[in-house]
């Protein structure tokens, strides 16, 4: 097994190079193969999310084997039921245990020709595309909102074009806004026609130069970085962000106000990227209740920023926590405990600290359960804890593979 020891610098200051985002990355791969472009997005993510998807697209295999990418699986299983040929999709071990019954259930309903080459409801799936007709379709809004934003982005490419009816409580709402902002991006008309529901017409994309933004879920662990470290001058530069980012992580900013970091954008300029300052601006709350339905993927990092802040929180809204990379909330309680940190679950969608301790025990290192996520939001511990120890330090290439040069170059020691 592979681990990491890091030793975080006295000082934090320096420019940081954001990767790109992955979720507008892998929404234009798919619209654009969609739209027959032949640019490819300029300035893509180099994650492995992005890549698997990159592949696909460039060599369409018979078998195509999207590793642990979550997303990928979600886009290109819609994609490949109306582009036509023959394709087995698949993954690893923990993406054969990932349900994904409801999406192949409602493109079944639309016509789409799927088979489970496996266990019932998970992958491996064998598709068959062709052209779709459409039509009315309605599906739960409390489920993952990529096999919602898979069903919109295939929508102008449907006969009668989709009218999607989201049922129940509407969870990572502002992940299906940032595929609707992306879809009219490249021409197409979809919108949301009723609290609940989305139209989207028969008009088919059309091909154009973009380019991608970085990273705001890449930020967090930044400001998180920032919140932690002792230094009082710490300051950090990150490239690439934009004032007023559809994604949802952009949220991030806002959420570390309440715990001490400051955001300077380099112009007042909305909707250009551009260099953004962190700065510490003083003491947090004395607690933090927030709701993440919207950007599930904070939870991490904000469990552990406000632990080792001292800071008593409550976070709702995280039920999809459970079927991500891993369970992570059963891992989030687990890895914390290793800190010192008793933390509680409920309702399968919440967790709370209310300043519980126990005996810390750091020798086994913090394990990452193959979740990009648990590397990136437990390693800015280390500015609390010399001598921190993450397990399986690669996992970070799902996301943010430069991450731990990015750490070196910012003073903190890494020995392997």
């Amino acid at each position: 097994m592979k681990q990491y020891k890091l030793t975080a610098p006295e000082r934090l200051a320096q420019t940081i190079q954001l990767p790109a985002s992955k979720s507008i990355s892998n929404r234009a791969l798919i619209i654009y193969a969609l739209s027959g472009g032949r640019n490819l997005p300029q300035n893509l993510s180099d994650c492995d999310d992005t890549e698997v998807i990159i592949e696909a697209l460039r060599y369409m295999p018979d078998e195509i084997n999207i590793k642990a990418a979550g997303t990928a699986m979600r886009f290109m299983t819609a994609y490949l039921s109306v582009m036509r040929g023959t394709h087995v999709i698949t993954g690893t071990e923990r993406m054969q245990h990932r349900p994904i019954a409801i999406l192949v259930d409602a493109l079944r309903k639309l016509g789409a020709q799927i088979e489970y080459v496996g266990q019932e409801g998970f992958p491996p799936l064998k598709i068959t595309g062709y052209k779709l007709q459409g039509g009315e379709l309605s599906i739960p809004g409390n489920v993952s909102s990529q096999y919602i934003s898979a069903l919109l982005m295939i929508g102008p490419m449907l006969e009668d074009g989709l009218t999607l009816q989201l049922t129940g409580d509407i969870i990572s709402r502002p992940y299906i806004d940032l595929t609707l902002w992306m879809m009219g991006e490249f021409g197409a008309e979809a919108k949301w026609s009723s609290a609940d529901t989305i139209t989207v017409a028969h008009k088919p994309y059309k091909g154009r130069d973009y380019f991608i933004e970085s990273d705001w879920s890449g930020a967090s662990y930044w400001y998180e970085m920032v919140a932690l470290s002792k230094d009082r001058d710490a300051e950090v530069k990150l490239t690439g962000l934009m004032d007023g980012s559809m994604q949802g992580d952009s949220t991030s900013r806002y959420i570390f106000s309440l715990l001490g970091v400051k955001t300077t954008f380099e112009t007042q300029k909305k909707g250009v990227p551009q260099m953004v300052t962190l700065k510490k601006n003083g003491r947090g709350v004395g607690k933090l209740e927030y709701d993440f339905v919207n950007a599930p993927d904070l939870a991490q990092t904000f469990v552990v920023t406000c632990a080792a802040l001292d800071i008593p929180f409550h976070f709702k809204g995280l039920s999809t926590l459970k079927i991500k990379e891993t369970d992570r909330i059963a891992a989030l309680k687990k890895e914390m405990l290793k800190l010192g940190y008793v933390i509680h679950d409920a309702n399968d969608s919440e967790l709370y600290w209310d300043g519980e301790r126990c005996e810390p025990d750091l020798q086994a290192g913090i394990d990452t359960y193959e979740d990009h996520r648990m590397a990136l939001a437990f390693a800015p511990y280390a500015l609390r804890q010399d001598g921190l120890i993450i397990n399986n330090p690669q996992v970070v290439t799902k996301s943010y593979p430069k991450f731990w040069d990015d750490l070196k170059l910012v003073g903190f020691n890494i020995e392997e």
